[in-house]
C-alpha cells in the first residue's frame, strides 16, 4: 500500500512542476507509444518524494530521455524508486 501512495505522490508532484524539468513523468498509457531506453534507480536516506522526483529527473536527463515512468517506489527510512526511461 505504501508503494501505491508513494507512486501517486511522485506523480502528483511531477504534475505540479509545470515543465520546470526537461524530462516529463508519464503514466503507463502514455508510455505505450514510446520507445524505452532502459531503467534507472535512485535511493536516499531521509529524503522526500520531491527529492526522489528531482533525482529521477536528473538521471533521465543524463540518459537523454524525454520522459520517465515510475515503476517501483519504496518508503521508510531509506527511499528507493525505479523508473523506466523513454525517448
Amino acid at each position: 500500500m505504501k508503494i501505491k501512495t508513494t507512486v501517486a505522490a511522485l506523480s502528483i508532484l511531477s504534475v505540479l512542476s509545470f515543465g520546470a524539468f526537461a524530462a516529463d513523468s508519464i503514466n503507463a498509457d502514455q508510455a505505450a507509444n514510446r520507445q524505452s531506453l532502459g531503467t534507472v534507480s535512485v535511493g536516499a536516506v531521509g529524503s522526500s518524494p520531491m527529492d526522489m522526483h528531482d533525482m529521477l529527473n536528473q538521471k533521465a536527463q543524463e540518459q537523454g530521455a524525454s520522459s520517465y515512468r515510475v515503476i517501483e517506489a519504496r518508503t521508510g527510512d531509506h527511499w528507493h524508486a525505479t523508473a523506466e526511461l523513454y525517448k
